[in-house]
């Protein structure tokens, strides 16, 4: 079960929707109900309004993003781009992650296939 004590006062909600049915709302909309009967802001990504393209949504979801001091991910949230972009910036600047019932842990980000924090460029 989610450490729903370690949630933060804006959480925001990340997993998997690309090539899912319903783009995976259901699973998000149940979460989100059920961290919000607890008392918890949440920012529910499955809210917002729809988007011409992946890019243009995926840049209102990490806006999204930044606004809270938390994010919990959903099931399946490994094989999704979009959420484990979010994980990547979420690990980088510090907040707070959590994982729903269900959801593969965290590991380290140096390892995904974006590639290590060796392969930055290099600032001038």
């Amino acid at each position: 079960m989610a450490d729903e004590t370690k949630l933060g006062p804006r959480t925001y909600l990340a997993g998997p929707m690309t090539g899912l049915p319903d783009y995976n709302y259901p699973a998000f909309n149940a979460e989100a109900a059920r961290l919000r009967s607890l008392g918890m802001h949440i920012e529910n990504p499955a809210e917002n309004p729809e988007k011409a393209s992946w890019e243009a949504y995926l840049r209102q979801a990490l806006t999204q993003m930044l606004t809270c001091d938390c994010i919990h991910f959903l099931p399946g949230w490994t094989k999704s781009r979009g959420a484990t972009l979010e994980f990547i910036v979420a690990y980088r600047l510090g907040v707070v992650m959590t994982f729903a019932p269900g959801a593969e842990p965290a590991y380290d980000p140096d390892r995904m296939a974006f590639g290590s924090a060796a392969d930055e460029v290099p600032q001038t």
